[in-house]
């Protein structure tokens, strides 16, 4: 099969041919239709994720495809199905995963980064009777593609972690995947969003699925704060970093109400530095910090009825111009640094 890989941590992306896999006990070979270009890849590519731990290496975690063929204990029906999984891929079996947790399983495995990833033609899905998530006929593989992280990252970091109801105020740091997502599911909840980010198209992108104002996030932390205080009068009752920055942290914490609730759903990798958490006001004004990883295979139904309802317009959130091929996709991992994200890159492993 055809598959993106790199050599070492920075290394030039690569296309090659490797083997086809084998289902393994207990898990499935899912032919891959459609697989996202999110930061998580250019993290892990960067060398910020030490479960990278042998090359060449894989990238690619949220994905959407059709089940192949299946291991042992596996039921046959999921043969042909379309399907995604959660990135985070639960083990099933142990206390975590038993309390309906296995977004942070501690045997968790996770395609593109302790396992081969989606950016290839096939990828193995571990555990598949409890990731397998199976698609509804009318949501494509070229929507469906987020529903891996993105799209559920963002749902249970609103719905589940911030609680988010009608009529709250909420202010989302990061006008990407996660945070356009985010914004979204908070708006189809009734809340009034603002969200905040760097580059002016992506503002224009929050304005267009909801979000009331937009403020341009190369402000003073101080204006900042002040002007969601404005927005919402008083502070917002809950605020998501989908940028995962020392400086979206705290401003995500100053900019809340009293009793209000921080999401940190950015990654925030040592090297960018520790955030300077201000725990005076965590104290003080009793708010909640609040982490969020995933979602759980289990919990997806919520997200799919939000889809079908409406409330969830996942084509909206998929960048213009269609899939890209595996080489275009390594140049594009490559840049993600230094370029802004406008919806999600798909990319065809195919192609």
């Amino acid at each position: 099969m055809r598959a993106l890989v790199y050599d070492a941590f920075g290394a030039t992306p690569r296309v090659t041919d490797l083997p086809d896999p084998i289902a393994p006990p207990g898990g499935a070979v899912v032919r891959v239709t459609a697989t996202g270009l999110c930061r998580s890849d250019w993290h892990g590519w960067s060398g910020h994720d030490p479960d990278i731990a042998t090359f060449p290496h894989t990238p690619g975690h949220e994905l959407a495809g059709v089940v192949e063929s299946v291991g042992a204990g596996v039921d046959s029906g999921w043969v042909g199905r379309a399907v995604t999984a959660p990135f985070v891929l639960a083990c099933g079996d142990c206390p975590t995963c038993a309390a309906g947790d296995g977004q942070v399983c501690p045997h968790q495995r996770q395609p593109g980064f302790t396992d081969p990833g989606s950016f290839a033609e096939r990828v193995v899905v571990h555990a598949a009777e409890t990731n397998l998530v199976a698609l509804p006929d009318d949501v494509p593989a070229t929507a469906a593609a987020g529903l891996g992280c993105r799209v559920a990252t963002a749902h249970r970091a609103v719905v589940a972690r911030g609680r988010v109801g009608a009529d709250d105020t909420v202010v989302v740091f990061g006008c990407g995947g996660v945070g356009l997502a985010a914004i979204q599911v908070a708006v189809g909840r009734g809340a009034r969003v603002c969200g905040v980010d760097l580059d002016p198209g992506s503002r224009a992108l929050a304005r267009a699925l909801g979000a009331e104002v937009v403020l341009d996030g190369a402000l003073p932390e101080a204006d900042l704060v002040a002007a969601v205080a404005d927005w919402s009068g008083g502070g917002a009752h809950v605020s998501v970093d989908a940028v995962g920055s020392p400086e979206t942290c705290r401003t995500g914490v100053l900019a809340l109400r009293r009793r209000g609730r921080h999401v940190q759903v950015g990654l925030l990798p040592p090297v960018a530095g520790r955030p300077d958490v201000p725990m005076d006001r965590v104290i003080g004004w009793e708010l909640d910090v609040l982490g969020s990883h995933g979602m759980a295979a289990a919990d997806y139904p919520g997200l799919l009825a939000d889809v079908a309802a409406g409330r969830l317009d996942l084509g909206a959130l998929v960048a213009p111009g269609g899939p890209v091929g595996l080489e275009e996709a390594g140049r594009m991992l490559v840049a993600m640094g230094d370029t802004a994200s406008r919806g999600m890159q798909l990319v065809d492993p195919s192609r």
